[in-house]
């Protein structure tokens, strides 16, 4: 890239968040330009790959409308069925959850929604390192990009965030993951407890292998998240067959302000992230969808980006104030040693540990 380039609206991250804004941008006719600091879009893997099911997603965030299309993908994306999960306390005793959903390869999901957004005219830049705004332009790796909007797509330590003055993500728990040969159930298992003190794990069930991973809480903890993991793989006679990959989960809902002057937050930029559980694709797909559509109608004037505010805090303060409130409460009375975690397991029951990871009132 030569000189200064010009686009109407800059995506900055190729995640679920910054490909669905840049496929809804596209597709009313802005002129956009996503620009992704690695060499590959969706490489490395750092989630655990699960993908809930419509229903799930509606139950959950039920002003968000009819999101039957937003998530209607190619079926060679949807590897396994998952048919519910299985909370596993302290001591080994599990309970079974009804839930709905399935799992995918997110490099190649990632890349599906990107492509999306190029067959609508997005152009696509990869090893393009953002660095900072400067008067509407853009000072990247490969050079300046002048923009008329720019969307802060590029995760919880968001650079965008930082140059539009926007807040960042406060207490973000770290997290690794890796996949697992082998033949599993359909049920995804959460484990709490037994790996230290406000930690979690997890096996998530694929095709002929899972997605596994832990995440603690860092005041909780003093260890390394290698050695955690270490303990869960060898307790639980895990195949590891790919490198540890890391990343930090949101864990205090969204942020009040997504919205500064040109610019906006959307994904794990903007804490659109479920605190109690780390899901964060159907929130990055909801909200990436009016983020486009909003960013593109402010280009011709028909609306402001403080709509996509507006229409974010509809449908997810609630919930994800709940999530937050609830990850506060298992922060303050569930973690800390394995006893208080199988106490507090057993008191809040199936219903209620339901009720926790679908951003649910858990008490009364």
């Amino acid at each position: 890239m030569s000189g200064t380039m010009k686009t109407d609206i800059l995506v900055v991250g190729s995640g679920p968040a910054g490909g669905t804004a840049a496929r809804y941008a596209a597709a009313k006719g802005a002129r956009v330009t996503i620009i992704e600091r690695r060499p590959e879009v969706g490489v490395p893997v750092r989630c655990g790959e699960l993908i809930p099911s419509v229903e799930e997603i509606s139950d959950m965030f039920p002003n968000a409308g009819d999101i039957t299309r937003l998530f209607d993908m190619p079926g060679d994306l949807v590897l396994r069925d998952i048919e519910g999960i299985k909370l596993i306390a302290p001591n080994g005793k599990e309970s079974l959850l009804d839930f709905t959903g399935y799992t995918t390869d997110r490099d190649r999901f990632d890349r599906h929604l990107v492509s999306e957004a190029v067959k609508e005219g997005a152009e696509l830049i990869t090893g393009c390192l953002f660095k900072k705004t400067e008067n509407g332009t853009a000072i990247t790796s490969a050079g300046e990009i002048e923009y008329k909007i720019i969307i802060g797509a590029d995760g919880p330590g968001s650079k965008v965030a930082r140059s539009l003055g926007l807040p960042r993500n406060g207490n973000p728990y770290p997290a690794v993951t890796a996949q697992a040969s082998g033949d599993f159930e359909p049920y995804v298992h959460m484990f709490f407890g037994g790996i230290a003190p406000g930690a979690y794990g997890w096996i998530i069930p694929k095709k002929g292998q899972a997605n596994v991973g832990i995440g603690f809480s860092p005041k909780f903890t003093d260890g390394t998240l290698s050695e955690y993991f270490e303990k869960f793989r060898t307790e639980h006679g895990l195949r590891v067959t790919t490198r540890l990959e890391g990343k930090h989960v949101p864990s205090e809902g969204m942020l009040p302000r997504l919205v500064s002057g040109n610019g906006m937050l959307v994904g794990d930029s903007a804490g659109q992230v479920i605190s109690v559980n780390g899901g964060g694709v159907p929130l990055a797909l909801i909200a990436g969808r009016i983020c486009g559509e909003v960013a593109a109608d402010s280009i011709t004037g028909k609306r402001g980006l403080t709509d996509y505010q507006d229409e974010c805090m509809r449908i997810f303060r609630k919930p994800l104030r709940t999530a937050a409130n609830n990850k506060r409460m298992a922060d303050l009375f569930a973690f800390g040693s394995d006893t208080r975690t199988g106490i507090c397991m057993r008191m809040l029951g199936p219903r209620r540990m339901g009720n926790l990871i679908r951003c649910k009132r858990i008490l009364p």
